[in-house]
């Protein structure tokens, strides 16, 4: 056991000093980030020093089970090629613009437009495709109006990482934790609606007690205009396909098909749809080709070597010991809590990864438990920069527009939003779940 512990704290130390000082390499022109490597190196340690057997992991990848890593992979990168298409023919751009014109000179009404724009979208997207795409764009907006910037960032990437939680698609650790505990799409989104309402509406207040004085003020030289999507054509296609597969999500329990089947054909379909029109047009799929660059493949490597390691921990009996630790007090709030912790030390994928083992080795584990790891592993993602992939993303676009964020800021302002969002979330799933 010991050697296991050390291989995975040593591995989780370097990946996140990997993902404070963003160390990439330059492929044909394109960046790749390597903060996955250290736990690449680690679980192929484990596996050649024997302290999880190759045999165990083959079949930890191939288990036909809702929590097998390939599948949920599958289904988090077709719903990110869904949004990153959207993306691509200027849906989000657009949203962006208007939202940003029709606020007015007020800055609260302003920051107000934002949160909420972001929100919904985050709840029908993905939180990570929302702030790679919003967040350069406040940065420009902020530049052309004379304005701190700051504000709108942390209101937007807030927004972003609290209403993620309204859907089991919002983010990859929701997948991770809800189909590892046989929850569907249907029964995730009735009982987690009250907890992110309580939890977004405590950020939003939060953010005004913070930034409220910041806000007052008018914004007189603020002028954008509205960029319009010209590929209408296109977009529809796109948002058919996002709402039709969020739509088949909702039954996928009662017609006996599988999340990831349903993600996956989806965007296929989108990706054929695309290339036929364009061909009608005598058009190279351009956006297509620039979909299937901007994915996050580097999450594959990353989330299957951490789940190598989870399966030593869970050899080792790392995870029953986890388990019967969260197991002391009220179930709500230890698993909440730890999670939140959890994942500003290790990440938040890598933390569901291994709550899902824990979940699994706890005896009397019940509703509440796995729903507060859902909500620790989404709030947890903006205490620290490295509590989750957006965060390090959002870090990144920072340092590119020159806004200086350090850590100590980050953990500060971090804190004094999360905390009482964390609260307010785990209260909205004690109400949720009592009736």
């Amino acid at each position: 056991m010991k050697i296991t512990v050390i291989v995975a704290a040593l591995a989780c130390f370097a990946v996140m000093l990997l993902v404070l000082i963003r160390p990439s390499v330059k492929i044909k022109g394109h960046k790749i980030a390597i903060y996955w490597v250290p736990a690449l190196i680690a679980a192929v340690i484990l596996i050649a020093v024997k302290n999880v057997d190759f045999g165990y992991v083959i079949s930890g990848f191939t288990q036909n089970t809702a929590v097998n890593p390939l599948k949920i992979l599958v289904l988090f990168i077709s719903m990110t090629l869904l949004s990153i298409y959207l993306d691509e023919v200027g849906f989000f751009r657009y949203l962006a613009t208007a939202s940003l014109k029709h606020a007015g000179h007020n800055g609260i009404a302003l920051f107000s437009v934002l949160y909420f724009t972001v929100a919904v979208l985050t709840i029908v997207t993905s939180n990570d495709i929302i702030v790679l795409t919003f967040s350069p764009f406040i940065c420009y907006f902020a530049k052309n109006a004379g304005i701190n910037p700051l504000p709108y960032l942390i209101g937007e990437f807030v927004s972003a990482n609290t209403w993620s939680m309204a859907l089991i698609i919002g983010n990859p650790t929701n997948i991770f934790l809800a189909t590892g505990a046989g929850i569907d799409f249907a029964g995730y989104a009735a009982v987690m609606a009250l907890p992110t309402l309580f939890a977004g509406l405590t950020a939003y207040a939060m953010l005004i007690l913070i930034f409220g004085r910041k806000l007052g003020k008018e914004i007189i030289t603020a002028q954008t205009a509205v960029i319009h999507v010209e590929d209408k054509t296109g977009l529809v296609i796109g948002l058919i396909h996002l709402f039709g597969c969020t739509a088949l999500l909702i039954v996928a329990s009662y017609i006996n098909w599988e999340m990831w089947q349903i993600c996956l054909g989806f965007a296929v379909s989108l990706f054929i749809c695309i290339a036929i029109l364009r061909l009608i047009h005598r058009k190279m799929p351009r956006e297509l080709l620039r979909c299937l660059k901007r994915a996050p493949w580097e999450l594959v490597p990353f989330v299957l070597s951490m789940f190598v390691i989870v399966l030593a921990l869970q050899r080792n009996g790392v995870s029953v010991i986890l388990a019967e630790f969260l197991s002391k007090g009220e179930e709500a709030i230890t698993y909440g809590v730890g999670t939140y912790l959890i994942s500003n030390v290790i990440n938040n994928i890598p933390a569901s990864v291994l709550l899902n083992s824990v979940i699994s080795s706890a005896a009397d584990i019940g509703k509440a438990g796995v729903f507060a790891a859902v909500i620790g592993t989404n709030i947890g993602a903006y205490f620290t920069p490295v509590g989750a992939l957006a965060g390090i993303m959002w870090s990144g676009i920072l340092a590119r527009q020159g806004i200086k964020f350090g850590f100590g800021r980050f953990i500060l302002y971090g804190a004094a939003i999360s905390v009482p969002t964390l609260f307010a979330a785990i209260g909205g799933l004690y109400a949720s779940l009592a009736f």
